[in-house]
């Protein structure tokens, strides 16, 4: 649907994905699902974040913290009370973890969304996060579709962190994911810049994947 850079999709199939994205939200060659089922289980936000099944050895875990990159995870009447973006299929042994952090002083609070344990390749599941962002935020894809630009620094995690800006200006909504061999994630900065979520949204990543 967008570029990344990973790859460049042909020009045919970004319009026909575009056309059934617009329908639908959600691509099924991207997340397969399970036999039988008719698409991806989207668990309640509003129930605590369960462990699962350990992650193998040498694979890493989400965290439900209660703070990342200084930044506090909103509660109460602030805090996410359903699941905002489709993760994908959540199968057994895997953990959804979906939260609103901001300053303490206040501000748009940052939309948090990610899932370990992946079955199939995580960048994948990453595109499908980016696509659901933009959804979310209702981005009109007749403006074109935006491109992920990899963060230089992606921290000591490693993997891969790419930032998409979601606006017409220098300045917008941003969009930040990473993946890496068992993780996925996105965050949705509203009014920033491709350097400044990057920045943020590598520190919160310290707190939210061990």
């Amino acid at each position: 649907m967008f570029r990344t850079s990973s790859g460049v999709l042909r020009q045919a199939a970004v319009v026909a994905v575009l056309a059934v994205a617009a329908l639908t939200g959600c691509q099924p060659e991207d997340v397969p699902a399970a036999p039988g089922s008719s698409g991806p289980a989207v668990p309640d936000a509003s129930q605590p974040a369960t462990p699962g099944t350990p992650a193998p050895d040498g694979e890493r875990a989400l965290v439900d913290a209660d703070e990342a990159g200084g930044l506090r995870k909103h509660t109460g009447d602030g805090a996410v009370t359903d699941v905002p973006v489709d993760p994908g299929e959540m199968r057994d042994g895997m953990r959804l973890v979906v939260s609103h952090f901001a300053a303490p002083e206040g501000g748009d609070p940052i939309l948090f969304e990610g899932v370990d344990n992946v079955p199939e390749d995580p960048s994948k599941r990453r595109e499908h996060l980016f696509r659901g962002m933009l959804e979310h935020i209702q981005w009109d894809p007749e403006l074109g579709q935006p491109t992920a630009e990899p963060v230089a620094d992606p921290g000591p995690l490693g993997g891969s962190v790419e930032c998409l800006l979601a606006s017409l200006a220098e300045s917008g909504n941003v969009i930040c994911g990473w993946a890496d061999e068992s993780t996925a994630a996105v965050a949705l900065f509203p009014d920033s810049d491709l350097a400044e979520a990057g920045k943020l949204f590598v520190a919160m990543r310290g707190d939210l994947e061990r």
